[in-house]
């Protein structure tokens, strides 16, 4: 590893490092030793949906299984620290189709929320999509190339407007919601938590679509490890999808458990947080199982492909970019598949 990637950790821990510290249960302390993993997160400070594996650390479901876990933010999970860690092997952390049809040597391992949580959030003066036109939509969390760049260019798509028919605004992920109720940004992807919050700052400002509705087969999340990483640790990777799958099980099954380490992570008021998880668990946009599904991601690369993000002749196929036996594993570990409702990824 670099030493420019030494520092890049390092400043990261200082600026953006969130660690939750365990009590030790008695399961640990027979540990023949304890193995040390880097989990990224998307966002900083994180969104309701990308806090299950502050829950596993803050419920000892990692210590348990003998997983050292460090919680590293990452500001978008397609921003270049986060797709450096990954491919050196540092850590595991969101991973998309078009970073491994760039070339980037990892695989998706388990998918933590198959579908889109946001709602794409207007002005009061914004009507239909047409009226963005000119107008200033989020770039957060890395700029063009980002998520909420990519979810404004499929908003525009649907009133026949390119991305060079409006201002794109590039700024961190924690300023999409003061951008909004500032009147800086008139239009950006916001999560259920920070939704609800907007309209009580700002009344007037409202939902112009469910992402997941507008994209019903986009593949959110899934968290990836490089293809040395699998190689080489391949037993603390099962472990370490082993606790975050029991996690994101508790998001459904106790939510109360789950309630406060959210509110701490998040750093949301409680209506805000409760009112995100009843969406997430009644959309079912967290992964009860592995997560995986080949419709969503072969869209997914498709959609890529066709918008310009992976070049045709580097088209990957599913199993380039998912290796679904380490979650499959895990599974097995934490007594197999389960569903909640409808809810069976």
């Amino acid at each position: 590893m670099t030493t420019a990637f030494h520092l890049s950790l390092i400043a990261a821990a200082t600026s953006a490092l969130f660690v939750i510290a365990d009590s030790v249960p008695a399961a640990a302390q027979s540990c023949p030793a304890m193995r040390k993993v880097n989990v990224g997160v998307s966002v900083s400070p994180p969104n309701v949906v990308h806090t299950t594996p502050y829950v596993a650390k803050a419920l000892g479901l990692f210590i348990s299984r003998c997983i050292d876990a460090t919680i590293i933010q990452f500001e978008g999970g397609l921003s270049a620290t986060a797709v450096a860690a990954v491919s050196r092997g540092q850590a595991i952390s969101n991973i998309t189709e078009t970073a491994i049809g760039g070339g980037v040597r990892a695989k998706q391992i388990w998918g933590l929320a198959p579908r889109m949580p946001q709602h794409y959030v207007v002005a009061e003066s914004i009507k239909t999509a047409a009226d963005l036109k000119g107008k200033r939509m989020s770039a957060a969390g890395g700029g063009v190339g980002s998520l909420n760049w990519r979810v404004g260019r499929e908003v525009l798509k649907t009133a026949n407007l390119t991305v060079n028919d409006v201002q794109f605004v590039s700024q961190g992920t924690a300023g999409r919601l003061p951008g909004l109720v500032t009147g800086q940004l008139e239009g950006v992807a916001l999560h259920p938590e920070d939704v609800h919050l907007a309209q009580q700052q700002k009344p007037g400002v409202h939902s112009l679509v469910v992402l997941a509705e507008l994209l019903p087969n986009y593949y959110f999340n899934a968290y990836g490890a490089s293809d040395g990483m699998i190689a080489a640790e391949r037993a603390t990777l099962v472990d370490t999808i082993a606790a975050m799958m029991e996690a994101n099980r508790l998001m459904y099954s106790d939510k109360e458990k789950v309630i406060p380490h959210i509110v701490t992570a998040t750093e949301k008021p409680r209506p805000a947080v409760e009112f995100a998880l009843a969406q997430l668990t009644k959309n079912c946009v967290w992964s009860v199982n592995t997560g995986v599904n080949r419709q969503r991601t072969e869209w997914s690369i498709q959609n890529a492909v066709d918008n310009g993000d992976i070049e045709p002749a580097k088209k990957p196929s599913f199993e380039q970019v998912v290796d679904e036996s380490l979650a499959l594993e895990a599974m097995a570990k934490i007594g197999g598949p389960r569903s909640f409702g409808a809810c069976k990824d």
